[in-house]
């Protein structure tokens, strides 16, 4: 899964009040090596629709892979930035039975995965003592909900009958809200949108995430699945609005860290988490939607 566009808080063009843009950076707004961030983009799509238009089933394994690697990146920040030890075996070994088990079994499966991986990360701490406890158990909770979890909804997108279409449509509004911002952005940015966030993220950009991915839902839903005009509109501009949260949080959890990136894996994008922070929350909401817009 993959963004083909900078991250969002990185990216847009805004300035912050009472400074101009420097022109020696124009031509690199974002501040990271554009053309090797869409070069990784566009090599991890054509991965995923070759996935989808060969053996679908695939997709899960590259979700599952991506959320392996997302999983270490966050317990390697987590460590080394605030000294909060996930337990990374019980999350890394749940986040597999969460995904997988979402195929067969759905969501039953994918929340007693996730259940059993909580018991398990309480127990796998008792050893290291009182001092921390409820910190690293809350941390390893929440990276297990907020990884897997969160991602097992994406593998649930793939077993019905039209699930290419669903899984396209998903991705499809949000590799469009993201361009669209980026676009946006760059062009008209001048006003902040969460300054204590991400100074850089505007509500020009946000328009531009709006209008780019209700059009892209619109289509993805009439063309991709046989849906209607208006439910494409709604389930787009459900999208554009957890992506854009998904953004947010992240770069809160970034900010509370210290630190710019989650990894330096990809090459123009950072860490794997960087570009997995619109789509997990978007996940669990294209689902929902799918789920009640579009018949099995």
């Amino acid at each position: 899964m993959t963004k083909v566009s900078e991250h969002q808080d990185e990216r847009e063009g805004a300035t912050e009040p009472g400074r101009s843009p420097e022109p020696a950076k124009k031509a690199s707004r974002a501040g990271r090596n554009l053309p090797a961030a869409i070069a990784v983009g566009v090599a991890l799509g054509a991965a995923i629709l070759v996935s989808l238009f060969t053996i679908r089933y695939l997709f899960i394994g590259i979700v599952a892979a991506a959320i392996a690697v997302g999983t270490v990146e966050l317990a390697t920040a987590f460590r080394r930035s605030a000294g909060v030890r996930i337990a990374l075996v019980p999350v890394l070994v749940g986040g597999q039975a969460m995904i997988w088990l979402a195929w067969p079994f759905g969501m039953e499966g994918a929340l007693t995965a996730f259940v059993l991986t909580v018991l398990v990360c309480l127990v796998w701490r008792l050893p290291g003592g009182a001092d921390g406890y409820l910190r690293d158990v809350g941390a390893s909770v929440f990276a297990a909900a907020y990884l897997p979890l969160f991602a097992s909804f994406a593998a649930m997108l793939v077993p019905p009958a039209d699930g290419v279409g669903r899984v396209l449509s998903f991705m499809i509004v949000v590799v469009a809200s993201d361009t669209g911002g980026y676009a946006a952005g760059v062009l008209r940015g001048r006003h902040p949108m969460a300054p204590s966030i991400s100074p850089k993220k505007t509500w020009e950009g946000f328009g531009g995430s709006l209008a780019a991915g209700i059009a892209a839902g619109a289509l993805s839903l009439v063309f991709l699945l046989d849906g209607m005009a208006w439910q494409g509109v709604l389930f787009g501009a459900a999208i554009v609005l957890t992506a854009t949260l998904g953004d947010l949080m992240e770069s809160l959890i970034k900010r509370d860290l210290g630190i710019k990136d989650m990894g330096n894996i990809l090459p123009g994008h950072g860490g794997l988490m960087d570009r997995l922070d619109s789509l997990l929350p978007s996940a669990v909401v294209s689902w929902l939607l799918l789920s009640a817009f579009v018949a099995p």
